[in-house]
């Protein structure tokens, strides 16, 4: 057999592991001949104690392995001093060996306890001995229950002594750095242990002996691919070859840039890492950096057109000034603090990094100064952030219309986080898609940018249109735009304002108000807008009253006292909860106007008869007629707010009279042009005018069942039109009531003057306890019956004064 190194010995030939050579037994013999003595020695009470290991137990009895000598002795559970449930197999015990008298074999007795480490079963030479590894130890495996030593696993190193070559077995324990990976052929130191028991010798606490193979290099990852990547190396300015099988450790847990150390090995002529370990980060260190600040002006970017970057990792140029003159330091796309952009010309400042393997210098931290914008001629905008995307964002510039694209990695600073309304400089370019983006961003303090010149001058002007205070969805940009009317050099101007130009917040201005405010111009498009606004005086002819005539999902309308007029207004200008707010309820309110049309805001509810009180003329009696024109709320079409009703039915002899929403009987009454009518008159206490009131419409009303609801409104199963259901609202059901699928309505058909739709109005809820129609046709049929009790009235009631009845009672008004 030849060795692993190629070396050829007659030993080597003659070697049959397990085997012992004749060199091996004369250590035995002169071993067992030294144990032979040492256990012949009493201890200080004259008897000789042994040590050994449980080799087996058994119900009551077990064996015991001796350290110092070849032997194998029995003892009983009874020559055990303490519980024998406390001892297991392979626990070193001291005892005393006596004889069977019985049988007169040796056994063991007084049998106890020791600590493990009292008892050594090998002896380590002090000599370090120098061999070669010829067969490399593999790690033993436990099959079917049997020892490890049972399983030659072994592995073999050769050494030399006194012109001889011996061949000793070793395990993998025996190798002193577990992480490294003996192979045949590498020189190692070791020690020979000699069993006390047998006198087998071995060789232990091998370490590996320095090599140009075994010699261990440093470097970073750098590169990953699917199998296989490249480090960096730190001793050459150069990159190493390594397959993933290499790294000791789960390869899913190395990364780019980790620090690495490695073995070099020559494979196909190509130079390979192996043995590839991990370090903690921050050991591997390429350069050293300076710490003297150096300040310099960058000659070349790594941006310019001429620039070498993808072939030259350090194609930037930085000239500063020694004593020697001039010089020129190259720097690359790492170096900068910040990736904002570079101009050739800048002032910076960096440190100076020295290369440890070719002592190549270069800049680095590199970092813009502020003297580069008080120097150069760059001209620099400003402007606030409008926008933000992922990665980029938009600035409101105060001297562009147009809004300035801008990148994340534009920005000086980047350990601060951007938000919105920061306050920004920056130079703005072209970039090759000819779009102007904004770069060199600098933050700015707060309230360092604005958008407008003030000028010094002061104004009077009256409020004509307010700016709106709730939001709303379908509200255009317009109405959050108020307006004031002013003299400007005897000329009447209007010019626009905001809520957030008012001095004061809690005494915003009202229509009709005068005010004090400047006038400003925009940077942008010297556009005019009146700022630092104060309230001088306010206008107290606005206050109104008048009824509730109209209530929709959240807003409705007013009619003026006069019955005139109708006014808008939103829930939210209501003083209290408007969803109290009922049809006809009397209100004092104020007009503003907030967009093109005026609303009315301040609402709040007034006592009932305080609005334009009227006194009905009962000696006109009730009168019959038909409506000419209806309330524009019926027919927004129309002109006139204020409906007509004709007195009889003769077209060619017309006495008309206007209404309003208080002249219905019904408030939800949907009274249209050509409805029958029976009505009073009533006079207004304020002016003497006489209109219509207590109008209620003598139709026939409609009974039919709910088909379906859907939130505020829902459908009769009734045909107005063929096929269709007819629709209502539930503002038109009275009384606030329940209305659920299948309840039984009473209604009135009415048709929409604008579109022609058909719906129901002034629904009633029919009461769900009705009578059985059994029993409504019974009754029926004993009113019929002439053989039946009758109810016969004998006297008519009569009031005090003698008349039929009593008199309608008329409420006493106090200010009459």
């Amino acid at each position: 057999m030849t060795c692993a190194n190629g070396m050829n010995s007659p030993q080597w030939k003659n070697f049959q592991p397990p085997m012992q050579d004749p060199a091996i037994l004369s250590f035995q013999r002169s071993s067992n001949t030294m144990n032979a003595t040492l256990i012949q020695q009493p201890n200080s009470n004259g008897i000789v104690r042994e040590t050994g290991f449980v080799e087996k137990l058994l119900h009551s009895y077990g064996f015991i392995q001796c350290c110092d000598r070849e032997a194998r002795l029995f003892f009983h559970f009874s020559e055990y001093n303490d519980s024998i449930d406390n001892m297991k197999i392979g626990d070193p015990v001291e005892f005393q060996m006596s004889y069977d008298r019985r049988t007169g074999k040796p056994v063991a007795c007084a049998v106890t306890k020791v600590e493990s480490p009292l008892i050594d079963v090998e002896v380590l030479s002090e000599e370090k001995y120098k061999g070669t590894i010829v067969q490399e130890a593999k790690p033993l495996k436990n099959k079917n229950g049997s020892l490890p030593q049972t399983v030659d696993g072994l592995g073999r190193v050769t050494y030399e002594h006194n012109g001889e070559c011996f061949f000793l077995p070793y395990g993998v324990e025996d190798i002193v750095d577990s992480s490294v990976k003996l192979k045949a052929g590498d020189q190692v130191n070791f020690s020979i242990s000699t069993d006390k028991r047998n006198g087998n010798i071995r060789a232990r606490q091998l370490d590996g002996v320095s090599s140009p193979q075994s010699e261990r290099h440093q470097g970073v990852v750098c590169s990953m691919k699917e199998s296989f990547g490249f480090i960096e190396r730190a001793d050459v300015v150069r990159e190493i070859f390594f397959h993933y099988s290499e790294f000791k450790g789960n390869i899913n847990e190395l990364l780019l840039g980790d620090d690495v150390e490695f073995n070099v090995q020559t494979r196909n002529g190509k130079e390979v890492a192996v043995n590839i370990i991990r370090l903690a980060e921050g050991t591997v260190i390429f350069e050293d950096i300076a710490l003297d600040r150096i300040k310099g002006t960058v000659l070349k970017t790594l941006k310019g057109a001429n620039s070498r970057r993808q072939s030259d990792p350090l194609a930037g140029r930085i000239g500063y000034t020694t004593a020697k003159g001039l010089v020129e330091i190259p720097y690359g796309d790492k170096d900068q603090i910040g990736d904002f952009t570079l101009l050739t010309g800048d002032v910076v400042e960096f440190n100076i990094a020295t290369d440890r393997r070719d002592k190549l210098q270069r800049a680095t931290h590199i970092e813009l100064l502020d003297e580069t914008f008080v120097t150069s001629s760059e001209k620099r905008d400003t402007g606030v952030v409008s926008s933000l995307k992922e990665g980029f964002g938009f600035i409101q510039c105060t001297d562009r219309d147009a809004r300035m694209f801008f990148h994340f990695s534009e920005l000086m600073d980047s350990s601060r986080e951007i938000t919105l309304q920061d306050e920004l400089e920056f130079t703005v370019v072209q970039d090759p898609t000819n779009r102007q983006i904004a770069i060199r961003i600098k933050y700015l303090p707060k309230g360092s940018v604005s958008f407008l010149n003030v000028l010094p001058l002061k104004y009077i002007g009256t409020v004509d249109r307010e700016p709106a205070t709730h939001k709303s969805p379908t509200k255009n940009k317009e109405s959050d735009i108020g307006n004031i009317v002013f003299d400007y050099e005897g000329a009447i101007e209007n010019i626009p304002y905001h809520l957030k130009d008012v001095v004061d917040p809690k005494c915003l201005p009202r229509y009709g108000d005068k005010v004090d405010f400047q006038i400003a111009e925009q940077k942008r498009n010297k556009a005019k807008i009146a700022v630092n606004i104060k309230v001088v005086l306010r206008n107290t002819a606005t206050k109104c009253y008048g009824f509730i005539a109209t209530l929709k999902e959240n807003y409705g309308f007013i009619e003026n006292s006069e019955h005139d007029k109708e006014v808008f207004f939103h829930f939210s200008a209501y003083d209290g909860d408007a969803s109290e707010l009922d049809l006809g309820d009397e209100v004092e309110y104020t007009l503003t106007r907030k967009s093109a049309k005026i609303s009315a805001e301040n609402i709040r509810r007034v006592t009932k008869g305080t609005v334009a009180p009227e006194e009905i003329q009962r000696d006109k009696g009730i009168l019959q007629g038909k409506i000419i024109r209806p309330m524009r709320i019926v027919n927004p079409e129309q002109e006139e707010y204020a409906g007509l009703v004709q007195v009889g039915f003769d077209d060619d002899v017309k006495t008309t009279y206007t209404y309003g929403i208080t002249s219905l009987a019904d408030k939800r009454d949907f009274l249209q042009q050509g409805d029958v009518v029976k009505f009073q008159l009533a006079m207004v206490k304020s002016n003497g005018k006489v209109r219509a009131v207590n109008i209620a419409a003598t139709r026939k009303y409609i009974r039919a069942k709910v088909d379906s609801v859907k939130g505020q409104f829902g459908f009769i199963n009734y045909e107005a039109e063929e096929g269709k259901k007819l629709f209502f609202h539930m503002t038109e059901v009275h009384d606030g009531a329940d209305i659920q699928i299948g309840d039984e309505v009473e209604f009135v058909v009415v048709q929409n003057q604008r579109n022609g739709k058909y719906s129901a109005c002034s629904l009633r809820k029919l009461t769900d306890q009705r009578r059985p129609e059994r029993l409504l046709s019974r009754l029926k049929s004993m009113n019929d019956d002439p053989t039946g009790p009758k109810l016969t009235v004998l006297r008519q009631p009569k009031g005090p004064d003698g008349s039929k009845g009593f008199a309608k009672r008329v409420l006493w008004n106090r200010s009459s």
